[in-house]
């Protein structure tokens, strides 16, 4: 076996410290992907939160924009979407016609309301239910899989295994075919920055690839009963004639948002518990924490890192003016790291009381509609891992997505000892 080494990345966030706190506020730029990718950008919030908790970047990568970083700052901008519109983009960029894919999270009432209705009975408590023993079944096969005393990946055995999976049921989609739907995801948020695809014209020609499988699926499934995605969007009358470019958003919307939440978590809480292994033993003692676990995993690493929205109109905020027209990105992952509401927030705490008061789901109409099928998917994971494992051990760096929105990780180097 390779020699491993424990994972440690105190230095990296001693060095970000002291650049973030050792810049210019109008010199910094969270928004860059090497910030987020180099795992610098917890010390750069830290420093917008104490100094300027809304701040405009004027020379952004992205253009200009605003920084909303305090916790009750994101819920005031969350809570107004007559004030704060979606229907821009949630994203930093205004995207170019080419990638234009309406989606009903990047859309204003009633739009979004009739859109978003059409499918939410996939994750209707009724639905969770009859999913949880097909979920347990499978999160069992997989960690009975994995090997002993050996390193593999965490991210691409168990993380990305057990979503796409979930994902291919969600759509009904082709089960040995899976995985092409988290290249899918990947793509849809990546741009040629990440190294993923090498341009923008062999990503557009994936996505595409995407609307042209799931056109054929929408077609077979016209008229027939169902409580899978695909189904409901043929069926439902609000998206049974959408066209071709918001078919595609709206698929997108919904690989991503059943892959990224949980495929993240369930990677970061195992660092997490790497990086507080007291925490660990909380659980080992008393499984019953699992559920409020889940919530503060969630927490802390909050998977979606932002969410963008318009202003409407000139608004005062934190003693600023925004301009009509201004982005104004709310980073979430600074809200949860928000010290007057989260004390020691930068720590993993399994008992935390208020740990379901994250930001990680968002507020207002937009609160992500499947957190409840993430959390139970994140439940039955640690109920299963506990028993069967003392711990799983970080043996190496992990790497970081290139993407100031996705805080996820390419790979995770693990060893499971087993019980």
């Amino acid at each position: 076996m390779a020699e491993v080494a424990p994972f440690d990345d105190t230095q990296v966030q001693e060095v970000a410290h002291m650049e973030a706190f050792g810049a210019e506020l109008e010199d910094i730029d969270i928004a860059h992907w090497d910030i987020h990718r180099d795992n610098k950008e917890l010390p750069y919030l830290e420093r917008l939160r104490r100094d300027d908790p809304v701040h405009y970047h004027e020379r952004g990568v992205v253009g200009p924009y605003w920084s909303i970083t305090s916790y009750e700052d994101i819920k005031r901008v969350d809570t107004d979407h007559a004030t704060f519109s979606s229907d821009r983009s949630i994203s930093l960029y205004d995207p170019p016609e080419e990638f234009n894919f309406p989606q009903f999270i990047a859309m204003d009432p009633p739009k979004h309301d009739v859109q978003r209705k059409s499918v939410a009975g996939v994750v209707a408590p009724r639905n969770l239910a009859e999913m949880e023993a097909t979920i347990r079944g499978r999160t069992q096969n997989v960690l009975d899989s994995l090997p002993d005393g050996e390193v593999f990946d965490w991210v691409d055995t168990v993380s990305i295994e057990l979503t796409t999976m979930m994902l291919a049921t969600l759509f009904d989609f082709p089960f040995e075919e899976r995985r092409r739907l988290t290249r899918w995801s990947d793509v849809a948020t990546s741009g040629p920055e990440s190294g993923l695809v090498a341009t923008n014209a062999e990503r557009r020609a994936e996505l595409y690839e995407c609307l042209e499988v799931f056109t054929e699926l929408r077609h077979e499934r016209k008229g027939r009963a169902g409580f899978d995605l695909v189904t409901m969007l043929a069926n439902d009358p609000a998206t049974q004639d959408m066209p071709p470019q918001e078919f595609l958003g709206n698929l997108i919307l919904l690989i991503v948002g059943g892959n990224d939440t949980t495929r993240n978590s369930m990677s970061g809480g195992i660092l997490a518990t790497n990086r507080y292994p007291e925490e660990l033993a909380k659980l080992h003692a008393d499984p019953g924490l699992i559920p409020n676990a889940v919530a503060e995993i969630v927490r802390w690493q909050t998977p979606l890192a932002f969410m963008r929205r318009t202003a409407t109109r000139d608004v005062e905020l934190g003693g600023k003016t925004i301009a009509k027209g201004d982005k104004v990105i709310m980073w979430y992952l600074s809200g949860n790291r928000d010290e007057s509401v989260f004390k020691d927030a930068n720590r993993l705490l399994v008992d935390r009381q208020n740990a379901r008061q994250h930001l990680s789901f968002g507020f207002g109409i937009h609160r992500c509609m499947g957190n409840r099928l993430a959390e139970m998917q994140l439940r039955i994971l640690w109920e299963e891992l506990l028993p069967r494992f003392e711990r799983i051990e970080v043996v190496g760096t992990p790497s970081r997505i290139r993407s100031p929105f996705i805080r996820g990780y390419g790979s995770m180097p693990v060893i499971a000892h087993r019980k």
